[in-house]
């Protein structure tokens, strides 16, 4: 699914997906650089992001896997 990740007014990360219309912030990510690995959103879901470079500017799009609800 398209993901679009970028830092909210506040500095922190959120996630958007357009099919779905849902903003979420990301509260835990696997890994420091949050790229390559899963990610959890505020509602729950964790998203597994693809693998790119630790300093990828933002936002972005890109193909995210759902891994759970």
């Amino acid at each position: 699914m398209k993901v679009m990740i970028r830092k909210n007014a506040a500095g922190q990360l959120s996630a958007y997906v357009p099919k779905k219309d849902l903003e979420e912030n990301i509260v835990s990510m696997e890994k420091d650089s949050m790229w390559g690995g899963l990610v959890t959103l505020a509602n729950g879901w964790q998203l597994e992001l693809p693998d790119m470079a630790a300093d990828t500017l933002l936002p972005l799009t890109v193909e995210a896997r759902k891994v759970s609800a």
